[in-house]
């Protein structure tokens, strides 16, 4: 299956060994890790709201492409901040199919199967039913995007109460109609009104209780786009400001690949990957 996919926002495969006692996986080199590292819990630096946006749409296309580019759709089923990886130009491409599922038969609306993902991200149908579907996906997604806005973890046992689940605290303050005040401090100023607004009402709508009443991956994919465009453009470019980023996270990213280049991935257009890169890091990295 990772063979077969070829998407430029796919983490590529590059190769494989499956020879006596060794099993080794080889992905595409992602220079900048995950997304999670430049939402929290590190110190990285803080990636502007354009960039966060840029990357919900790589993501959102990665995902587009995984339901809707072969014969039968390709349920993620691990959609999380810390699956998304950029490489050295801060460009999304959806990582780890691990736990990845073929969709449903076309007679049929979901696949029934054991529960498996990541605490906090899983849709509440499909923990509760055993039916996966694509909008399950989505519902992972739309917990990604609260991230990206909040820039918090989607459990911290370490905050109030009613502050402890992302998706339940940010929903709340968008049915208060009181997004803004939660939005993460490190973008005040950037965040225009009319595109917070759409933003939060497309990841509400991904985390609708129900599979029926979310949307389609390619329905967010088309707003998102329609939320940068909201932004315009404020004359300042991305990738002036994208050197700066880079020497910054320099001193981070040899401690940081372990766990971003050998995350499980697609098999994609190879062209510019650095194969020295890859096994120059393997060696630094001591894998066996």
């Amino acid at each position: 299956m990772l063979s077969q996919f070829r998407h430029r926002h796919l983490v590529a495969l590059i190769g494989y060994c499956d020879e006596k006692n060794e099993m080794i996986i080889i992905y595409e080199y992602m220079e900048n890790g995950s997304l999670k590292n430049y939402l929290y819990g590190s110190d990285f630096p803080s990636l502007s709201w354009r960039q966060r946006l840029g990357i919900c749409v790589g993501a959102a296309k990665g995902l587009h492409y995984l339901h809707t580019g072969s014969t039968k759709a390709i349920i993620h089923r691990d959609v999380k901040s810390a699956n998304i990886l950029l490489d050295e130009n801060f460009m999304a491409k959806v990582a780890d199919f691990g736990l990845s599922k073929t969709g449903p038969e076309i007679d049929r609306t979901h696949v029934s199967t054991a529960v498996k993902g990541s605490f906090g991200y899983l849709d509440p149908e499909y923990l509760t039913r055993q039916q996966l579907t694509e909008k399950s996906d989505v519902y992972s997604f739309g917990v990604v995007m609260y991230e990206v806005l909040c820039g918090r973890p989607v459990i911290d046992p370490s905050l109030r109460r009613e502050k402890v689940n992302l998706v339940e605290w940010a929903l709340k303050w968008q049915k208060d109609g009181r997004l803004e005040e939660i939005v993460d401090p490190l973008l005040a100023g950037q965040v225009k009104p009319d595109s917070l607004k759409k933003f939060g009402e497309i990841a509400a709508k991904c985390l609708a209780q129900h599979s029926v009443d979310r949307p389609t991956v390619g329905d967010v994919l088309w707003n998102l786009e329609y939320v940068l465009q909201l932004e315009g453009n404020d004359g300042r470019s991305e990738h002036n400001r994208r050197p700066s980023l880079q020497a910054d996270h320099a001193n981070h990213l040899e401690s940081s690949v372990s766990n971003a280049e050998f995350s499980m991935g697609s098999a994609g257009d190879l062209a510019g990957v650095s194969m020295s890169k890859v096994f120059a890091q393997m060696v630094k990295e001591e894998m066996r």
